[in-house]
């Protein structure tokens, strides 16, 4: 049924906390492909105060940060090979939520298991949720997981 999972990971532990249910899904199903992807956004060059990066220097920064990403896909990438399923990593570039949901779609993903802070209220307004906003971005069925030690309300 799950043939090609989606796994958003941002290098946290906490990002990562999916992957056992990754392989246990894995290894119940059916899944032939899974994709650990990373989105690194582009930085914005800042203008009007004291500090102004320039075009190069936003480029520079920009591909060490992919760099940074695609090494960190390659390490647990190895880590997590399966016998008979395919796992890859991909480096996205773009605002999270959308690049995501975006990809997802558009790469015909059967399923998307992502970390959840499990905010609510004042915080979750506060800071937001890329994990809230990916759930209402998309049609793909999505799997969030909670933290262990999570405490409602966040």
């Amino acid at each position: 049924m799950y043939a090609k999972v989606m796994v958003p990971l941002d290098g946290s532990k906490l990002a990562e906390c999916v992957l056992p249910h990754v392989r246990a899904l894995a290894q119940g199903g059916k899944v032939k492909n899974i994709i650990l992807v990373r989105v690194v956004e582009p930085i914005q060059p800042a203008g009007g105060g004291e500090f102004i990066m320039s075009a190069e220097d936003v480029k520079k920064l920009t591909g060490e940060h992919r760099k940074a990403a695609e090494d960190y896909l390659q390490k647990l990438t190895k880590r997590f090979q399966m016998r008979g399923v395919k796992v890859e990593g991909k480096v996205l570039m773009g605002r999270v939520a959308d690049v995501l949901a975006d990809y997802a779609g558009k790469k015909k993903m059967s399923l998307l298991v992502m970390a959840t802070h499990g905010r609510s209220g004042v915080s979750k307004w506060v800071w937001g949720s890329v994990a809230d906003r990916v759930l209402r971005s998309t049609c793909v069925p999505t799997l969030m997981i909670r933290p262990p030690k999570c405490k409602p309300g966040w």
